[in-house]
């Protein structure tokens, strides 16, 4: 039983150091932040709409995680290398 506690140990800091190794960078956000845009609408692509959306977004760096926000709106997260463009909320 000492044994998997110590692989269970090791494992939990192997990912550990991996979320801090491979979080995304901020141009790692704005670059995914411009695509979702232009694949979203490709007038707005076409207009540098999503350019300018990433340019205005401030990141955050969470140590194992990261996001990113445009008028204190969450627009993206990403952690282990992968970004995720939060789709914006309908309001009604």
């Amino acid at each position: 039983m000492a044994r998997t506690a110590v692989v269970s140990a090791v494992i939990a800091a192997a990912l550990t150091a991996a979320a801090f190794v491979l979080n995304p960078s901020p141009e790692r956000h704005r670059e995914k932040i411009k695509q979702a845009v232009a694949e979203r609408s490709p007038l707005a692509g076409a207009l540098g709409l999503g350019a300018l959306t990433a340019f205005t977004s401030t990141y955050h760096p969470l140590g194992v995680a990261s996001y990113t926000t445009v008028n204190s709106r969450t627009v993206s997260v990403g952690a282990f290398g992968v970004v995720l463009v939060l789709q914006p909320e309908s309001d009604k």
